[in-house]
């Protein structure tokens, strides 16, 4: 162990003192917009020292006295050499390299982009994005992106489950401003404890991620960047109602302190207090509930002191009920009168961020991350109790750095991450602690040209994992213009959090069975697996119009999994995997300015998601093989001067046959066929802006009113041995219509 730490640790780098150039590239047009140009490449000419444009278009570059002509270049846009004498801040705009001198070109800021440069395949989403649909929690932001899939869990608790590359959330490392945040106790219901309005921008990493983040990773990452007090709006409300009675409110206060210092005031709440059962089958369609959702945010910036750090502090409170609509839990908790369940969740949180960039060599600087958070679920479901305990505590130092010169890019740290578990299920008491502590080192290289690559490799030690190495590659080459080649491999492990990531099948008359008694965790052994990807991504022009398509293949190879086995109707069995277990995904997306301020983007999407179980090698149950995808979205022109604007918005998703779990030994009443039929279902939005402080927004979900019949089996006996609550295929509500408004001041 000794020597491993010695090695990752123990690089020695050559630093030399420098100035610092800093700016923005813009793109230019004739709107009197800003429109940042992301994922530029900036350089001095002759040497390979260079640097890439965040989100903001905003770059920072060494400098020397010998330093003269910069070049700045990017895919679609002609590139540009200016003069530098001085180290200063430099604003600079690129035109489009299909420019003609007797043509107008007019352009947005892209609200989801891909970038021609990273080595990983990484996907950035705004929050202008997000605004594209009611995007109430972090679960609901994903309905315009093809990279997400996004279903309900069971038909009871309105919990929503995202996959990615055709596996579910527990093998997504999802975080908040890189810090686990989504993972043990919270893994069913965390995604709606992240307000949309809270979000400044999503990341989506395909495949293996950064070894700086863990070694929990399998299918990819979801990283949610917060609004920063210093640029978010000095007030923001955003109100919103839909027809099924739920109503929600988001509130921002942001003030500037003193010019180092800003704070910022976030409070969500939502309520549901309608019970609805459409399909009269007794239960209600939506659970009733109520949350709120606090956040007190401290950010510090000292841009003479390269120091940046923030302070986050949050409380949630949310209580849900679903179950049969008599239901009384007053009256009827824990008895036979009628089922119900109740899911009373209370959570706690600080978290804590240092970054210090060294003034005198500005490609040296040095994180800090450290994250508590308290989480307590108190919950039945029926006669089955759940409750869960989860104290958790994650750390990590980063230190940032070149070799030789800013083609070669190192990250070295280490990490500490303190889990207690403390659960009540199946009438038995689970209680454990993980303690796990590692190093990691990451070396990153760019030509500025054809080749970008990224090797990374940690070492951990864990009290129940035992000593295991993390290696994570991703490599970038362009073959041509405007195209981007990707290939990535990683290796991922976990622990199954089997009763918290399986909360659906307690609203089951199902008994669970644990058939391996010799691992560290609950009797089972940790989850490994190794992700491998490919993607090629190739921009083009047609009819003067921008656009891109993209080519996916990732492939996830399991050697250890904890198998859950619903085919036995009777039965929820968990053991660990004897045999394989794979995940193929393929993608093809396609993104096209049709015109002016018209945008289009459709995806096909393929799985084959299999695995061994007890009674042979069956195709995973309720993914479907085949996914269509399509999105319009249609802005009409600002006149200059003015800000009044409307946006229409447009979804349709396609999903093929599902598999169900095998229902043959049940009573012929009570059995399904193989397969679900398709489902189809259309979103629409359209937002009508007034001004920069104020606009209303009108919509609706699943507007062509797709339904899932009977999605609860056995509904008529909910005490007897065939009820199930976890068929779900599709909507069970029908078509929900929506309403809002979003005022603020800058």
């Amino acid at each position: 162990m000794k020597n491993i730490l010695y090695i990752i640790f123990a690089l020695p780098v050559l630093m030399f003192s420098q100035d610092q150039l800093s700016g923005e590239i813009l793109e230019a047009n004739t709107e009197n917009k800003t429109i940042p140009v992301v994922g530029a490449n900036v350089f001095w000419l002759n040497t390979s020292v260079g640097a890439v444009t965040d989100f903001d278009g905003k770059f920072t570059i060494p400098y020397e006295k010998s330093y003269k002509q910069l070049v700045i270049s990017y895919v679609g846009y002609q590139t540009d050499t200016i003069t530098v004498n001085q180290p200063k801040y430099i604003k600079h705009n690129l035109k489009s390299s299909n420019e003609l001198d007797e043509v107008t070109i007019t352009s947005r800021k892209q609200s989801t982009v891909k970038s021609y440069l990273r080595a990983a395949n990484i996907i950035t989403v705004s929050s202008d994005e997000l605004l594209k649909a009611a995007c109430c929690n972090l679960s609901e932001s994903f309905e315009t992106n093809p990279s997400i899939d996004v279903n309900f869990s069971d038909a009871l608790t309105g919990a929503r489950q995202i996959k990615m590359l055709g596996l579910t959330s527990k093998y997504i490392l999802i975080t908040t401003e890189n810090v686990p945040s989504i993972r043990g106790a919270s893994q069913a219901f965390g995604l709606s404890f992240i307000p949309g309005t809270w979000v400044e921008s999503i990341q989506i990493t395909k495949g293996a991620g950064s070894v700086t983040n863990g070694f929990e990773s399998i299918a990819g990452q979801i990283n949610a960047e917060l609004q920063k007090p210093s640029k978010d709006n000095r007030f923001f409300a955003n109100f919103y109602m839909a027809s099924s009675e739920r109503m929600e409110l988001n509130t921002h206060v942001n003030t500037k302190v003193n010019d180092k210092w800003s704070t910022g005031f976030y409070i969500h709440g939502n309520t549901h207090q309608k019970k609805h059962d459409v399909n009269d089958d007794g239960f209600m369609d939506i659970p009733l509930y109520n949350q709120i959702n606090v956040m007190n945010r401290w950010q510090y910036t000292n841009l003479e002191k390269g120091l940046v750090s923030f302070i986050n502090v949050r409380y949630l409170n949310d209580s849900k009920q679903a179950g049969q609509i008599d239901f009384d839990p007053n009256r009827d908790k824990f008895t036979t009168n009628s089922w119900g369940s109740e899911i009373d969740t209370e959570r706690f949180e600080v978290a804590t961020k240092f970054g210090y960039v060294n003034p005198e060599v500005p490609w040296q600087s040095l994180g800090v991350q450290f994250a508590f958070s308290s989480h307590n679920q108190a919950s039945y479901y029926g006669l089955n109790a759940y409750d869960i305990n989860h104290n958790s505590v994650y750390s990590n130092l980063i230190y940032n750095s070149i070799i030789s010169d800013s083609r070669h890019k190192i990250k070295t740290g280490l990490s500490f991450t303190y889990d207690h578990y403390d659960e009540l299920a199946i009438n038995t008491n689970f209680e454990r602690s993980e303690r796990s502590f590692g190093g990691f080192f990451e070396y990153a290289y760019d030509n500025l040209d054809k080749l970008t690559l990224t090797a990374g490799m940690r070492f951990d030690t864990h009290n129940l994992l035992g000593e295991f190495i993390t290696p994570r590659l991703h490599l970038r080459y362009t073959p041509w213009e405007k195209s981007a080649l990707r290939f990535s491999v990683g290796r991922g492990k976990r622990s199954a959090n089997i009763f918290a990531e399986n909360q659906n099948m307690f609203a089951t008359s199902r008994t669970v069975n644990i058939l391996n008694t010799s691992g560290n965790i609950y009797g089972l052994d940790p989850e490994i697996a190794w992700n491998y990807g490919v993607s090629y991504l190739q921009g083009f022009n047609l009819f003067e119009r921008k656009g891109d398509i993209t080519f996916d293949f990732y492939r996830t190879d399991f050697q250890n999994q904890v198998v859950v086995d619903w085919e036995n109707p009777q039965e929820v069995n968990f053991y660990n995997l004897k045999g394989d277990s794979f995940a193929n995904s393929f993608q093809v997306e396609l993104n096209y300015n049709v015109f002016e301020h018209f945008d289009f983007r459709t995806a096909y999407k393929y799985y084959d998601v299999q695995t061994d179980y007890l009674t042979g090698k069956l195709s995973k149950s309720l993914i479907p093989e085949h996914r269509f995808f399509a999105n319009a979205s249609y802005e009409t022109h600002v006149l200059e001067g003015e800000s009044a604007q409307w946006k229409f918005d447009l979804t349709y998703n396609w999903l093929s046959e599902q598999r169900f779990a095998s229902t043959s030994s049940n009573p012929q009443e009570f059995r399904l066929p193989e397969e679900s039929p398709t489902v189809g279902t259309l979103n629409a939005q359209v937002t009508k802006v007034f001004s920069p402080k104020f606009e209303l927004y009108v919509g609706g979900e699943n507007v062509t009113n797709v339904r899932q019949n009977n999605p609860i089996l056995g509904a008529n006996d909910p005490f007897g041995s065939n009820f199930d609550t976890t068929f779900v295929y599709g909507p069970i509500f029908g078509s929900m219509y929506y309403a809002g408004l979003r005022f603020k001041i800058k």
